[in-house]
């Protein structure tokens, strides 16, 4: 059955929810750049297997959602998009605690959440999150970019992403729901402005949460995983870096490893304790 909340402004976010019998607790995802929530197969699968729900939806201009492919006008709408995403996990399951991954730009989102609201979750995960301006936008080429966006919002710019996304990209590149270029506005507001708002407010962010990264990630350098490890400013925080995974570590073959850190990681959060906990 398709599902889609219809937002403030008008546009539909398609979502999917799978939520096991004898749930402990609920996590919503943020997918990454240019891709879309049935990448999150596995996942929903193993965190399931697990007794946690999952609430998965295509990003604003992504997937099957109604809005313009590739296109978004602010970084901040992402965010109220989540928000509306929590309000509505939170109506279905209101006494079910609450949980946010976020992957790649995913986890940009989840940051940017975490900072203008700090309140509504119980913690959150980050894999391969992109929270700072990436080598390819560092410095005047990323003010470059910002410059030109003024003129051509509209420009597309080719998603590159594929050949260093992780070990195995075959289904990445296959995937016709994958976007293949984006609007220059989706770019700056993504790897520029909003890179540089969490920048600027890293301070702020005080939530419970598991920060994982990919030692070989080509995308999204493993120092920018120090990076906001080291800034945020909760006393509840752990970084983990897995040796010789890329970019995607949850569709790594080692993947299992990773899905085991985050579950167990949400299980201590919530006193939640199985007997036996293997994959």
């Amino acid at each position: 059955m398709e599902n889609f909340l219809e937002c403030r402004d008008g546009i539909k976010l398609f979502y999917k929810r799978d939520i096991p019998e004898g749930a402990i607790a609920n996590i919503i995802i943020n997918h990454g750049f240019a891709e879309h929530c049935d990448r999150y197969d596995y996942v929903t699968k193993k965190f399931n297997q697990e007794k946690i729900g999952v609430y998965r939806y295509d990003l604003r201009g992504h997937g099957r959602s109604k809005s313009k492919k590739g296109d978004i006008k602010s970084f901040m709408d992402f965010v109220n998009d989540g928000d509306e995403m929590v309000s509505l996990a939170k109506e279905e399951y209101p006494e079910m605690p609450l949980f946010m991954l976020g992957h790649n730009m995913g986890g940009f989102i989840t940051c940017l959440y975490g900072i203008k609201y700090p309140s509504r979750l119980e913690g959150q995960i980050f894999s391969g999150a992109a929270v700072k301006r990436l080598p390819q936008v560092e410095g005047i080429k990323g003010d470059l970019y910002k410059l030109i966006n003024i003129f051509l919002p509209k420009m597309k710019i080719k998603n590159q992403l594929s050949k260093d996304v992780c070990s195995v990209v075959e289904d990445y590149e296959k995937d016709p729901l994958v976007l293949e270029q984006v609007t220059l506005n989706l770019y700056v507001q993504f790897l520029v402005k909003g890179v540089d708002w969490i920048e600027e407010n890293i301070e702020k962010y005080n939530y419970p949460c598991l920060i994982t990264h990919g030692e070989k990630d080509k995308i999204v350098p493993k120092e920018i995983a120090i990076y906001l490890y080291n800034s945020i400013s909760s006393d509840k925080k752990e970084i983990k870096i897995y040796d010789d995974l890329y970019h995607e570590i949850l569709n790594e073959k080692e993947k299992d490893k990773v899905l085991s850190d985050m579950i167990n990681w949400i299980y201590k959060k919530t006193n939640s304790y199985p007997m036996e906990y293997l994959f």
